[in-house]
């Protein structure tokens, strides 16, 4: 993984976990908590690799979406009532 990976596509959500996982990660700190330390590693994980909850980025919309694809041979009947 390169730096600009971490640099680029910061979107909302990111945002939220990189908070979450930094509050969560300094209270699991405090109080000695396993298990919040672990929930706090997980969420920075998901900012590390700005992956998300959703296996195999189902959930993700594509970058670039190819519409360019047009039929020439498209062939039109008119249909009138009589």
């Amino acid at each position: 993984m390169n730096v600009q990976a971490l640099l680029i596509d910061w979107n909302l959500m990111r945002f939220v976990r990189l908070g979450l996982g930094v509050y969560i990660g300094m209270q699991a700190f405090e109080t000695q908590s396993i298990l919040s330390g672990l929930l706090a590693a997980f969420l920075l994980y998901q900012v590390v690799t700005n992956n998300s909850c959703c296996a195999a980025n189902a959930c993700a919309i594509p970058k670039n979406k190819n519409n360019s694809y047009t039929n020439p041979d498209a062939e039109y009947e008119e249909i009138t009532s009589k």
